[in-house]
């Protein structure tokens, strides 16, 4: 009985690895199973045969309970319409996938099949978009982008920022490729993420996660001495690239001519514009809410009542929409203390590293650092498909190094992983 328990939760992992950056269908279908089987194991089964034992020994557990916490407390004074602040405790209610992901891998073997399923979804992911590039037949393709704009399952947007962080997991992770060729085969897999990131998709958020990415793994390949480049590194990659990729030169020129347009005639009709737009909003929210926020899900009632103000003809926005930008919407929301929040989740995830070994410790880190980028011009936490990717990636990549260090004791010891 134990060992089909075994069997099962081992498998419903594996699928919610999988799922990720898949269709949102198959990515719900996932995260439902996963969330029953953890409420079973939780009702029906002794605790020390489902815990994993490094769990009691990380912050950032604590860190996402904190938010949820936050988040629900704040129930009690939200200016948003009940629905509206229930559907945004749910939309945060993903960060638990982070938990369970850490709580139900126990050992590493589990948490290199998960690794394994991960990685294979997300190869194909990123072979479809390709033959969507070519020009191959893709019947599985669902997203209105497929033929255009080469997204599978969902946007440019999201797909950017997903190859853009698989480039530095293949990267980071290469030695634990099975075979001879298996490390080789994981370079070239992360130079295909990054052609196809910076060459073939249109997202500027992917462009800046993965020069982020790349200024990264630069620096950690250079002796220390040298270390300090990283602060140049972004901008030579960004004129490197430029020169030689028109999709990032393409998309930088718009958003260029997008802010020039907005300041002059302050016309939120383009991407950018929109983001300045709503930013520009937010802040007036934060200012009026400084303490503790307008509560959950409150950001379109906030903003609503802002241009019902400049304009009594105003056509209210839909519930739960949000500024493009996860730092401003939890600081409306909860204030400035939420912005220290969202900071100290992601500190928490850095801080767990510092005691895994030296690859391990690298692509959480990278992995987190992609998530605080993308969140400076989305809201890579609070949105559907990204979210969970997000949440999902960082559970699987902090239960890897943590059972990788329960394994090898001393080289946990031997090779801290600290920045």
């Amino acid at each position: 009985m134990i060992k089909q328990t075994a069997n099962v939760r081992l498998a419903v992992i594996c699928l919610a690895a999988a799922s990720v950056g898949l269709s949102m269908a198959v990515i719900s279908i996932s995260k439902l199973l996963l969330f029953i089987f953890a409420a079973a194991t939780l009702l029906f089964f002794e605790r020390r045969s489902v815990g994993s034992p490094a769990l009691a020994r990380t912050y950032t557990p604590t860190a996402v309970l904190v938010v949820l916490l936050a988040f629900t407390i704040s129930l009690f004074w939200t200016t948003a319409p009940s629905a509206d602040a229930m559907g945004s405790i749910a939309k945060y209610g993903k960060l638990l996938l982070i938990v369970l992901m850490m709580a139900l891998i126990q050992d590493r073997r589990e948490a290199m099949y998960a690794l394994g399923a991960f990685v294979l979804a997300q190869l194909f992911l990123m072979l479809s978009s390709w033959m969507l590039f070519i020009h191959l037949p893709v019947p599985w393709a669902t997203s209105r982008m497929a033929l255009k704009e080469f997204a599978v399952f969902s946007s440019y947007l999201d797909q950017g920022i997903i190859g853009a962080v698989l480039a530095a997991i293949c990267w980071h992770l290469r030695h634990l490729a099975p075979g001879r060729f298996g490390p080789h085969f994981m370079v070239l897999a992360a130079l295909a993420y990054l052609c196809n990131v910076l060459f073939v998709l249109n997202g500027r958020s992917g462009h800046l996660v993965a020069i982020a990415m790349l200024s990264l793994a630069i620096m950690w390949e250079l002796p220390k001495r040298y270390r300090a480049a990283v602060v140049l590194l972004p901008f030579v990659l960004v004129g490197a690239l430029f020169l030689s990729s028109h999709k990032v030169r393409d998309r930088l020129i718009m958003m260029k001519m997008e802010v020039e347009s907005h300041s002059a005639h302050a016309q939120p009709n383009t991407s950018s514009g929109l983001r300045l737009h709503f930013w520009m909003n937010s802040i007036q929210m934060i200012a009026r809410h400084p303490v503790a926020g307008s509560g959950v899900g409150s950001w379109s009632t906030e903003y609503n009542r802002i241009q019902r103000d400049l304009d009594p003809a105003h056509k209210d926005i839909a519930g739960n929409f949000n500024p493009h930008q996860e730092f401003l919407l939890w600081a409306v929301q909860l204030g400035i203390p939420g912005l220290l929040l969202l900071c100290g989740l992601m500190l928490a995830m850095i801080r767990d590293s510092w005691t895994m070994e030296k690859p391990y410790a690298r692509v959480v880190q990278s992995t987190v650092v992609a998530l605080a980028v993308a969140c400076l011009f989305n809201a890579s936490i609070y949105d559907a498909l990204i979210g969970d990717f997000f949440a999902v990636t960082l559970g699987l990549l902090l239960a890897l190094g943590l059972t990788a260090n329960a394994s090898k004791p001393s080289a946990m010891s031997a090779q801290p992983g600290a920045i």
